[in-house]
């Protein structure tokens, strides 16, 4: 399997490392293969990730293989994208939103003012 440049496919297992051990912002979108919105998400979200030049991590988290995580997080619907910051989750966006609200979130966390 090729890697995605840009971002990281986390698992329950890689989920402690990835994003909450992360130095850096984390930007993690919750989906599912079955899901309409979340194919329409997907590309932002990947856009986003090599637009951000390693300033913070994107991170894309597939709940139907990795359950114990979505769960954690509450997640009932998809998709989800949670931003995290040194560990703790500090905010969300539900749905398809525009790419310019996902940005100023994640720029928000990469340059606190």
């Amino acid at each position: 399997m090729a890697t995605n440049p840009g971002y990281v496919t986390l698992s329950d297992e890689n989920f402690p490392k990835e994003v909450l051990e992360s130095e850096k912002p984390v930007l993690v979108d919750f989906w599912a293969a079955w899901c309409g919105p979340c194919r329409v998400l997907g590309p932002v979200i990947e856009e986003l990730a090599s637009e951000l030049n390693g300033a913070a991590k994107v991170g894309k988290l597939n709940v139907d293989e990795n359950p114990a995580t979505a769960r954690k997080f509450g997640i009932r619907s998809i998709p989800t994208v949670l931003f995290f910051d040194k560990g703790r989750m500090v905010d969300s966006t539900i749905g398809v939103v525009p790419k310019q609200e996902l940005r100023g979130k994640l720029k928000a966390l990469v340059a606190p003012s």
